[in-house]
This record gives C-alpha cells, sequence and structure tokens, in this order.
C-alpha cells in the first residue's frame, strides 16, 4: 500500500487500529492490544493525557517548528521512539525488521525487544539505523551479560533495562481467547478468521518457523513454546539495585531504565550512573492499578532536576499527546502498540505512515500553541489541568 493511499485511508493512529482489528486474527489483535485484569491502567494511560489542556500563546512568532531532539549524542527527526514489543514478527513477516527500516527512514530510534522473533544479530545485519536493545535481569545473571555483550557486538548504541516485568502480568484477554506461544487456533477460530485470509496468507511461512531469536542456541531445535518457557522461567523478582549497579559496571555505553513510576526509584537510579529514566507501566500490561505514566511523569521530572532525560511510555495515541508530555518534562516519548498496528496493516510502509502521523500532528499543535522548538513547549507554561 503507497503512502498516499495509508494517508488518505488512515488519517489517524485510531483509524489504523481499526484496520489492524479487521486485519488481525482476534487472538493476535487482543495480544497486542490488551491490557491486566481490568484494563484500568490501560485505559487511564489514555484518559490521562485528556486531564490537560493547552493555553496556547499564538504570538510567539512560530511560523516554522523545529521538532528534532538530540538523545545521547545523537540527532532525532522527532521526540517519537519505537519501544521494544515482543513478537512484532507475528503481525508481519520479518516484523522487526520493517518496523526498524521505517525508524531509521524517519531519522529516530528503534529499541529491540528482548522477546523479537528476529535476534540482535540479524536486526544489526539489515538495519543501519539507530538501535537500542532491551534486556531484563535474569536468574541466569550470566545470560543478562550474555545479551549485554551481544548488544554491544551489534552495535546498539543504548541498553534498555526493563524493570516491572519480573512476574508476568494477568491479560486476561489472552486467557479467554486461549492464546498461546506459539499460536494454536481452534476449529471455530479458523472459521471465524475467513476475512482474514490477507494475514494468514501473508504469515504462511512465517508461522511454523516462528520463534524468539535472543533465546535460540547454536544448533538448538528448540520449540517456540519451550523457549517461551525458559524466558519466564529466567525471570527474577529477586532482581535489586545491586544489579542495577552490576549491569552499569559491564555496559559502558547509555543505560536506561524502563518501568519507574516512583520519583525515589529515579533519584536512586541516577544516582546508581544510569543514563535515562522511561517512565512506563508497561502499557498497562503488567500491574493494574497503577498510576498512568503521565501521571507519574511531573514528579520523576522533578526529582532527577535535569541531570539525564526522561523519557515515557503507554497511551500516546496522538501529537497532541507527544506534546503534552514534552510540555511536562519529558525528552521523548516512545510508542509500542501504534507501531504493531502500523506493522499490522501495511508492514514498513505502516509503520512510517503512524510516524509520519506523529510527525505531522505534532508540527500542527507546535504551530498552533506558539513553539517554535521542543524547547518552548517547556519553557512556555502552554498546559493546565482539565479541572482547574
Amino acid at each position: 500500500m503507497s503512502a498516499d493511499s495509508l494517508a488518505r485511508r488512515y488519517p489517524s493512529v485510531r483509524l489504523m487500529r481499526e484496520a489492524a482489528r479487521a486485519r488481525l486474527p482476534k487472538p493476535v489483535f487482543d495480544f497486542a492490544d490488551g491490557g491486566a485484569e481490568d484494563e484500568v491502567t490501560l485505559r487511564r494511560n489514555e484518559d490521562a493525557f485528556r486531564r490537560w489542556s493547552f493555553l496556547p500563546r499564538p504570538l510567539e512568532g512560530a511560523a516554522t517548528r523545529d521538532q528534532s531532539v538530540a538523545l545521547f549524542g545523537q540527532s532525532l527527526s522527532s521526540p517519537v521512539l519505537i519501544g521494544p514489543t515482543g513478537l512484532a514478527g507475528l503481525f508481519w513477516p520479518r516484523g522487526e525488521v520493517a518496523a526498524a527500516q521505517a525508524a531509521a527512514a524517519a531519522s529516530t530510534v528503534y529499541c529491540l525487544s528482548h522477546g523479537s522473533v528476529c535476534s540482535i544479530e540479524d536486526l544489526a545485519a539489515q538495519h543501519r539505523g539507530l538501535r537500542w536493545m532491551q534486556v531484563f535481569i535474569y536468574r541466569d545473571r550470566g545470560f543478562t551479560r550474555e545479551l549485554t555483550q551481544r548488544a554491544r557486538d551489534a552495535g546498539c548504541q543504548a541498553l534498555v533495562l526493563t524493570v516491572d516485568n519480573q512476574l508476568l502480568g494477568k491479560r486476561e484477554r489472552d486467557l479467554a481467547n486461549g492464546f498461546t506461544i506459539p499460536p494454536r487456533f481452534s476449529g471455530r477460530q479458523w472459521l471465524a478468521m475467513a476475512a482474514k485470509w490477507r494475514w494468514a496468507l501473508a504469515m504462511r511461512h512465517e508461522l511454523p518457523t516462528l520463534t524468539f531469536g535472543n533465546y535460540v542456541r547454536p544448533g538448538s531445535s528448540e520449540s517456540l513454546a519451550t523457549l517461551a518457557g525458559r524466558m519466564s522461567s529466567l525471570l527474577d523478582p529477586a532482581m535489586h539495585w545491586d544489579d542495577v549497579a552490576q549491569l552499569r559496571a559491564q555496559w559502558q555505553g547509555p543505560l536506561l531504565l524502563k518501568g519507574i513510576l516512583h520519583p525515589a526509584d529515579a533519584q536512586r537510579a541516577v544516582a546508581l550512573g544510569v543514563d535515562g529514566l522511561i517512565v512506563s507501566n508497561h502499557g498497562g500490561r503488567q500491574l493494574d492499578g497503577a498510576a498512568s505514566a503521565l501521571e507519574a511523569l511531573p514528579a520523576i521530572v522533578a526529582a532527577v532536576e535535569d541531570r539525564v532525560p526522561v523519557l515515557i511510555d503507554g497511551g500516546i495515541r496522538r501529537g497532541a499527546d507527544v506534546v503534552k508530555a514534552i510540555a511536562l518534562g519529558a525528552r521523548a516519548v516512545l510508542i509500542a502498540r501504534p507501531q504493531l498496528w502500523g506493522l499490522a496493516v501495511a508492514g514498513e510502509a505502516g509503520v512510517a505512515h503512524v510516524l509520519a502521523i506523529y510527525r505531522s500532528e505534532i508540527d500542527r499543535v507546535m504551530g498552533l500553541v506558539g513553539a517554535r522548538n521542543l524547547d518552548a513547549l517547556r519553557r512556555l507554561d502552554l498546559l493546565v489541568p482539565r479541572d482547574a
């Protein structure tokens, strides 16, 4: 599908979501779209942005706008990065590579999930853009060191330690759908998927060989189900700040902590030498009832006092949401579900279109509020709480 066709048919992220819902089997769509338990936090992430209203400054003279941002010595064309999402290759053949290529074309960062279908090395062989790598603290600390070394060898510019996924959230849509890894569909589900033939046709060669590329051992023929079980068994609720300190000593490049919601944790991370924070509740997929990322953002920004960049993810569906996050102190944002929706609709072109939507909307909002650049969004005092 061409860029022009995508722009005409799907002018918003919301419409891309609906197109992905129409294309994907329900268990696959819900795997990406759903959250934990009652999905309170999932909804709260989006609702939080609606609680802030703009106070435009139209006489500030914003005839031209610059939304570029510098992060860790790299200049990005936009403050929208692609965050880590497991099994992107379930939504489009070679999904991680397709999304990474779209990010590179847009001059922004792609962060590879630990649970990607392709391996770190496979992505590095096909992608010359800016890429970060997600890691966990595993029960097998040697495997944490191994992934860290592999990320270094593959030229990843930054390491993202996710700290809020040490126990798996109860994702009830997946349970109700009988979603498994690898996906197995009942006879009734296959019949219901008659309208999903485009996805099934595109994935016919991919599904039998689907795997977790970063967990496959050389010469191993382990099934995806076995690898998924190994991943779950490696998660370690006993993870501690000492492990963060050890990872800091092992990785010389930029190190970010993802999953921070408490300002005291933000302060401690900075004291340990962490280079950046990602305010996140895992998209509402882990602890239902957790604060929204946007609710937590101002206190964390205040706690770190500009010592490190603060990023945010969760519920960002409009360019206006990006602008609000930056006005509240974020340096940049990461998107997850929206890029999967784009991937499901049109592969690399779909992800490129999602990024283009954000870019266009950010530019328009900046012009309407009177901000020439991202620094002006923080300086001009452009937001007021909706209930104020």
